[in-house]
């Protein structure tokens, strides 16, 4: 039997299922070249809006970007992982693959990231900013060693202020007495007794109710927290005083990195940066947002004189030496970054 112009049958057939076949593999081939080597977990504690987890999700699709699909990762916000500490824990034994924390717990495992958080260390951002994008932020990004983690990058999380439920603080005698939550770090409890309070760590997830109930008296956080968290509902005394400028990071935990070829690793290092950068745009954008919408809801804002913060700044001062006399050369540094 033939087909048109007297080919045999069989053969069209054959040709017909090898261009089918063709086409199939050709299908496969796309749908492979889709399928991710990895599949990785980024853990975060804040809100879907705010900007460190819209930061983390601009990482992960850059890195999908540019890796072509190869490396995905999932973001996980409102510490559907738990809390930033579990989740440095986590990160330890490879549990979660990246994440965003702050330098207060991260503190608990390179104890030189204290520095970084010393009370009233910074005369503004853009003393800071100077700081992390020199020489001794690189340091400080290239001290976690021995931790069971990588850092990748920096985020902002601006200046940190004290709020309450009772009363405004103008003086330092109106922190007398006060019970303050702090997140989990001994030198945060410390600067709040030697401010006159009664510190108490407390998980962030848990401080609206802790303020509901009366199980504390206030708080201290940037203005996008105190606003995200709805914590100005409860607690409408808002005092600036700046005591700490505590950056965060972005991490990788070391087991997660040392199975990824350097040609990702090199990715993953860009894609964070360029997101850091995404996220400081976005950060000062909300800072602007979240004091207008706590001003207009009503909130009693007060700002330390000069004078009296210095009051602030002099009760402190012993922290540096107990938790920073190790690093008083980079201390020293620091200071000085701020006058030039």
């Amino acid at each position: 039997m033939k087909g048109k112009k007297g080919i045999p049958a069989a053969v069209l057939w054959m040709a017909f299922c090898i261009a089918l076949w063709g086409c199939a593999a050709q299908n496969t081939s796309r749908e492979t070249e889709n399928v991710p080597e990895f599949v990785l977990t980024y853990a975060e504690n804040q809100a879907e809006d705010y900007p460190t987890t819209q930061g983390a999700y601009k990482f992960a699709e850059l890195v999908k970007e540019r890796t072509d699909g190869r490396v995905e990762i999932i973001v996980n916000a409102q510490g559907t992982l738990g809390d930033e500490r579990t989740v440095i824990e986590q990160m330890q034994f490879g549990g979660i693959d990246f994440a965003r924390v702050s330098l207060s717990p991260l503190s608990e495992f390179v104890p030189e990231l204290n520095v970084l958080q010393l009370p009233y260390l910074y005369t503004g951002a853009d003393h800071m900013w100077k700081v992390l994008e020199g020489e001794i932020g690189d340091r400080f990004l290239n001290s976690f060693d021995y931790s069971g983690l990588v850092a990748l990058s920096w985020y902002d999380a601006g200046a940190r202020n004290f709020y309450n439920s009772s009363h405004s603080i103008e003086r330092l005698e109106d922190m007398k007495g006060m019970v303050i939550r702090v997140q989990e770090s001994e030198l945060m409890s410390d600067s709040i007794r030697a401010l006159g309070a009664v510190p108490k760590q407390m998980a962030y997830g848990e401080v609206y109710s802790g303020l509901q109930i009366g199980e504390i008296d206030g708080a201290e956080n940037n203005w996008p927290s105190y606003e995200s968290a709805r914590h100005f509902e409860v607690a409408r005394y808002y005092t600036i005083d700046e005591h700490t400028r505590v950056p965060e990071l972005q991490l990788a935990a070391r087991s997660t990195w040392e199975k990824l070829p350097e040609d990702y690793r090199d990715v993953i290092r860009e894609c964070a940066e360029e997101s850091a950068r995404y996220e400081r745009r976005l950060w000062r954008e909300r800072e602007v947002l979240s004091e207008k919408k706590i001003r207009d809801a009503g909130g009693i804002i007060t700002q330390l004189t000069p004078e009296e913060k210095e009051r602030f700044q002099a009760a402190v001062m012993p922290m540096y030496q107990k938790y920073c006399s190790d690093y008083t050369d980079v201390i020293e540094r620091i200071v000085e970054a701020g006058k030039t």
